[in-house]
């Protein structure tokens, strides 16, 4: 065990003067630029070194130029958006080196940098290059221009389940692969909603455990007074309630890796017992005679500062030096901007479990459904809740937009409501300038206390229309839309088959409105889902 811990603490020397190594002067840096959204959302996380910025040329960017690839693929295609000018615009290298100007030209095409707009030319420092800056092309393309890391391609690296290619990522399931073969715990250190979880799981996955248990265990949600009973076992008797020998999550993941999240929150008290586990690999059980051997890797993750836990004794320094063999930091989404497209991944997972597919598909002429100014806004947000609150953001966009021929930007935004000077919510107003002022605030109902039965009853009485029915039950029609989705006793129009619509179009001779009446259904829900069987 010393000499894993020689090796681990070696390991951690190399990664962190490796990563200090790897922390490049601004004149450095290789500006680049990241599709974050584009009406064929396929294009999404394409990608372009601009080189000549480097070497101090200027580089064009419109329809024809330049020419983006997907990471780690040889594919390369221009942004190709017919309302993109034919003529580019020029991003020329800055007055101070790693910055950029954005200059117009001649190009008709309609540019915004951080939620303003550009209209001849713009200076971007090399610092806001550094962080990453949010262009609005035409209202129909979103980029990042950012300085590019050249660290290519993930790969066959261990943690796929961590979406992304940004240079953050790619570093850390590079640490990933370091640490997973050791044996030594290692401390996963980053903000709520960064996906440590899953950092855990690719590191049990890539190292000698991998097929044997894997545990994971929320301390923040374990009751102090049953913290060693969970963690350790107890015996039969050991407490009130306890009518029979209870495991322990040790004991269940004995053979592979213990999980702990939010270690910070272990009761004081457990503590020193969780400091015997880790050194001697020996619990004692609640209420056992003997204490029991265990072979466990322990994995612990904590978004708060241990160390200041310790300074006000709420931590003991010794565990966490011991928990701290290898510590790997999760990076945050505001770390990784170039991997904000994320969003149009998940919106996509939402509207295909909701049987809505398609509606991301690639819209090159028409208006697309998910609004290009929407995500320019969302992109400049704090996202303190990283990808988790991206997800869940996106979720709030499937089911704002759902049955809408274009997402609701102000529905979606007063969901997402930041306060002003926090991260990039100055910017996203500015973005959001141009959309329709938000409709005033009505007092609704609460759709929790709405019954299936008044839902169906409200549904029938006017006539599966929905923007009425949402006004009759006293609810949103967001609310609405989600009540819908969640009722047992409802069908929607995307479940129905073909053969019931078909004949049921016989029966009614093509009478959308009649057949509404027999298939209780919305009429749009019913027209898009013949569209998409070929029966309109």
């Amino acid at each position: 065990m010393p000499q894993q811990e020689d090796l681990a603490a070696r390991l951690q020397r190399e990664t962190r003067s490796e990563s200090a190594d790897r922390r490049p002067a601004a004149p450095a840096l290789v500006p680049g630029l990241t599709i974050l959204y584009h009406p064929d959302v396929s294009r999404v996380g394409e990608r372009v070194a601009l080189t000549g910025l480097a070497a101090g040329r200027p580089e064009p960017l419109g329809r024809g130029v330049p020419l983006f690839s997907p990471p780690g693929g040889p594919q390369l295609a221009p942004l190709g958006d017919v309302h993109l000018s034919r003529s580019p615009i020029h991003l020329v290298p800055g007055s101070a080196r790693g910055g950029v100007r954005i200059d117009r030209a001649d190009s008709r095409t309609t540019v915004e940098a951080d939620g303003m707009p550009v209209a001849a030319e713009r200076e971007l420092s090399d610092l806001e290059v550094e962080r990453g800056v949010v262009l609005l092309l035409a209202d129909r393309v979103v980029l990042l221009l950012h300085a590019l890391d050249p660290l290519g391609d993930p790969g066959d690296l261990p943690g796929a389940e961590l979406l992304g290619t940004s240079a953050a990522l790619v570093r850390l399931r590079r640490e990933i692969a370091r640490a997973a073969a050791l044996e030594v715990p290692v401390l996963l250190r980053g903000e709520t909603g960064t996906g440590k979880e899953l950092a855990a799981r690719a590191l049990h996955a890539a190292g000698p455990r991998a097929g044997r248990p894997f545990v994971a265990v929320n301390l923040a949600a374990v009751p102090p007074s049953l913290a060693a009973a969970d963690l350790f076992g107890a015996a039969r008797g050991a407490y009130t309630g306890a009518d029979r020998r209870r495991e322990g999550f040790f004991g269940l993941a004995h053979g592979g890796t213990l999980f702990l999240d939010e270690v910070g929150e272990t009761p004081l008290e457990v503590q020193p017992l969780l400091l015997r586990a880790l050194e001697q690999g020996e619990i004692q059980p609640v209420g056992g005679e003997e204490p029991r051997i265990v072979d466990v890797r322990l994995i612990a993750a904590a978004d708060a500062p241990l160390e200041e836990a310790v300074a006000a004794g709420r931590f003991r320094a010794p565990l966490l030096h011991r928990l701290a063999g290898y510590e790997i930091r999760v990076p945050a989404l505001a770390a990784r901007r170039e991997d904000f497209g994320l969003l149009v991944h998940f919106v996509a997972q939402e509207l295909a479990e909701m049987g809505f597919a398609g509606r991301l598909e690639a819209q090159a002429e028409a208006r697309p459904w998910l609004p290009a100014r929407l995500v320019a806004a969302l992109a400049l947000l704090p996202w303190p809740g990283n990808v988790r609150q991206l997800r869940n953001a996106a979720r709030r966009i499937a089911i704002a937009g759902l049955y809408e021929p274009e997402v609701p930007a102000a529905v979606v935004l007063e969901s997402l409501a930041t306060p002003p000077g926090i991260g990039g919510a100055a910017g996203a107003a500015s973005v959001l300038h141009a959309l329709p002022p938000p409709r005033p605030r009505r007092s609704y109902r609460r759709p929790v206390v709405v019954s299936d039965e008044e839902l169906l009853a409200a549904l029938r009485d006017n006539r599966w229309r929905l923007q009425p029915t949402a006004a009759r039950l006293g609810i949103s029609r967001t609310s609405l839309y989600d009540r819908i989705e969640r009722s047992s006793n409802l069908r929607k129009a995307a479940d129905l088959p073909r053969e019931e619509i078909a004949l049921c179009s016989t029966r009614c001779a093509g009478d959308l409105d009649a057949m509404v009446e027999i298939l209780e259904v919305s009429k749009r829900g019913l027209q898009r889902r013949m569209k998409r069987l070929g029966l309109a």
